[in-house]
């Protein structure tokens, strides 16, 4: 018996960890991987044969993200997460909270400016579109918080309390739609937070903080919502096959508890990543003030040293 028009049959066993990690790839979020994966290759090894360094670090990260991706898009857990409410909720908060994270840490923009050759005067090439989207007036738009932290919200309340999730759920292209619409969301929501690709909206670390903890709080009334509900609020996940041996709506508060849980985990993953980059910036500014002062001689602290000693005059 099919489910949704997906061609995947209900007779699921139940479920336990290793039944979801087994091998199911979707064709769409395979290939968008290997590609991810084989630019950003390309990027690094272009860097490295003309002699410039790129940290280890921001490869890893990047890595990892594509990763994260495959392993809730390219395995059984895509399958149990069209009859499990529980399952596809931690589809939902890896690729729309921890995947977009560890992509941006990889600094994919900042890489493909540095790898991608310049197309020489008069001439548009792939870096140059590159430069004209970052600069245009769509991304300074999807990338401020006016836009940005409603939309965040909007795709949890906006999605699930309303038939567009049985809507979109119903076909292969709904799904993977959906898909791309959390991890989509997901990046222009933490990209200004992230502040490691160059934007159009940077603020300082303050407001990235502000922005960040702007939106956490609503994961977590949805998750309590769903967990303290007294009957199925998704008709998707209302009456799950038999073989799965699970009940709705206990699964629908597994969901709720999985969906409260996750909007700490980015928000402890970000603070670090942000007390970090403050902490370096602030560094690499206490290195420029030196420099400084080693080229002037230190002419602010004579200066200073001058004006202290006609005070002293005076007296």
């Amino acid at each position: 018996m099919d489910h949704s028009g997906h061609g995947m049959t209900m007779d699921l066993p139940p479920f336990t960890l290793g039944r979801g990690l087994g091998w199911s790839a979707d064709p769409f979020f395979l290939v968008a991987c290997l590609v991810g994966l084989a630019l950003y290759a390309w990027g690094v090894v272009r860097l490295t044969r003309r002699g410039d360094k790129w940290p280890v670090g921001r490869t890893v990260a990047f890595v990892t993200g594509v990763l994260s991706i495959a392993l809730v898009m390219c395995t059984k857990l895509n399958d149990y997460g069209m009859v499990m409410f529980s399952v596809h909720m931690v589809q939902h908060m890896v690729i729309s909270m921890v995947s977009p994270i560890l992509l941006l840490l990889g600094a994919p923009i900042t890489l493909a400016l540095r790898a991608l050759p310049t197309a020489g005067r008069g001439r548009k090439g792939p870096r140059e579109l590159l430069l004209m989207l970052l600069h245009s007036r769509y991304m300074r738009i999807i990338t401020h918080p006016v836009f940005t932290i409603p939309m965040f919200i909007a795709s949890l309340y906006a999605l699930y309390f309303t038939p567009l999730f049985d809507f979109l759920m119903g076909s292969k292209v709904g799904h993977i739609a959906m898909m791309v619409h959390f991890l989509a969301v997901g990046l222009v929501f933490f990209w200004p937070i992230m502040g490691v690709d160059p934007g159009p909206h940077r603020p300082g670390y303050l407001m990235r903080m502000l922005e960040l903890f702007a939106g956490m709080p609503f994961h977590a009334f949805f998750g309590i919502a769903l967990m303290m509900a007294s009957s199925p609020m998704v008709e998707t996940f209302e009456n799950p096959p038999a073989s799965l041996g699970i009940d709705a709506l206990s699964d629908q508060n597994a969901a709720g508890g999985i969906a409260w849980a996750f909007s700490e985990v980015p928000s402890v993953l970000v603070l670090l990543a942000l007390v970090f980059q403050w902490y370096a910036s602030d560094q690499r500014q206490a290195r420029r003030t030196d420099r400084a002062a080693d080229r002037d001689g230190d002419k602010e602290l004579e200066a200073y040293n001058a004006y202290l000693a006609s005070l002293n005059a005076r007296g």
